[in-house]
């Protein structure tokens, strides 16, 4: 029988949680308990918090937050993680066609393989635009080269290349933004700056902020705008949500948090966490494109995604932040939910407003 508590620790943070359809549907587990909250001498807080499944979102986004996900931690080898994110892959990518058509190919863009996702019909006047997509994946697998490009594509009118960036263990930090810089260059020989945008989910999301830190760095013209979509720009900080969300909310396993791993070495290696391009947070940002950032309420890089909003707006960039109730990390993987629509729908917009002018 599972465990009616979770309990976790991070960055000064413990919080046991204790969910429930409704606040009129009592069960054994939330009977029993009642809201209390203690702040310990060092700042960490114990908090026991009855969470019911809001009503303002829609009903298909209720029944997800209504799964339930074993606290328990399942081992997985980096082979069956693949195995099993291709096979999701696939499978979300069918769904995503039969809502939003499009066309899509494999080819090589300087020497890096992609996908390249084409509407069903293009205008003339977006012909000689294109958008960039960084998948997520947790920098060691694809989940979204996909489920992200395909409504996106469908939506804007706009071709989408999926960059499918070098992964890590096998190739940390810096080979997936080389990766994406060299496609990059190699667009800007047969598309205008203006012309392009780059985006990109969860760790896609980093790689976004990341890349166009070194794009400037680089001194190169940088794309007509960027979207940041359940990301961060701090790799030396963990954020207050990671403590208290799992990847599908409040449902599932949560690590203890361990200060002395606080970010993926598989990803980083070698490279200083507060390295300006690893962790864009302690990059100039000025002049950078307008920017769309979208998290959720119940996703566990909601810290990340506002915190790097607010330092795009101190250095002035144009920067808007959009959070949705409630719902887990990266929703929008899930195409058929009523949110999702809405939220690809302004990724589209936004990026689709911001090239050729």
């Amino acid at each position: 029988m599972r465990a009616c508590t979770r309990q976790t620790l991070l960055a000064g943070i413990a919080i046991s949680i204790f969910a429930s359809h409704t606040p009129a549907q009592q069960t054994p587990c939330d009977a029993k308990q009642t809201n209390s909250s203690k702040i310990g001498p060092d700042g960490t807080a114990y908090v026991t918090r009855i969470m019911p499944v809001p009503a303002t979102i829609s009903p298909e986004a209720q029944k997800v937050l209504a799964r339930v996900e074993s606290d328990a931690a399942v081992p997985q080898t980096l082979e069956q993680r693949r195995a099993l994110t291709d096979k999701w892959q696939a499978g979300v990518g069918e769904t995503s066609q039969k809502l939003y058509p499009a066309r899509i190919a494999a080819d090589t863009i300087a020497g890096v393989p992609v996908r390249v996702i084409t509407p069903l019909t293009i205008t003339p006047e977006k012909r000689d635009r294109v958008l960039i997509n960084l998948h997520g994946g947790g920098f060691n697998s694809d989940s979204g080269s996909l489920s992200e490009t395909i409504p996106i594509a469908n939506l804007s009118g706009t071709k989408v290349i999926a960059v499918l960036y070098r992964l890590a263990p096998e190739h940390p930090f810096p080979a997936g933004v080389d990766d994406a810089v060299a496609v990059y260059k190699e667009l800007l020989k047969t598309h205008k700056p203006s012309h392009i945008g780059i985006y990109g989910t969860s760790a896609g999301a980093i790689l976004t902020a990341e890349v166009t830190v070194k794009l400037k760095q680089l001194r190169l013209p940088l794309p007509a705008a960027t979207g940041i979509f359940s990301g961060l720009g701090d790799l030396d900080h963990a954020g207050d949500s990671i403590a208290l969300y799992a990847l599908n909310g409040f449902s599932g396993h949560l690590d203890d948090p361990n200060p002395d791993d606080r970010a993926s070495k598989e990803y980083t290696g070698s490279t200083p966490l507060n390295d300006p391009v690893l962790s864009p947070l302690y990059a100039d940002l000025t002049g950078f494109p307008p920017t769309l950032f979208i998290t959720s309420g119940r996703d566990l890089l909601l810290s990340g995604t506002t915190i790097l909003h607010r330092a795009y707006l101190h250095a002035g960039v144009d920067a808007q932040l959009v959070v949705f109730e409630a719902l887990p990390h990266a929703f929008w993987n899930n195409p058929a939910l009523p949110e999702s629509k809405e939220a690809d729908q302004l990724m589209a917009s936004f990026l689709d407003g911001h090239l050729g002018k």
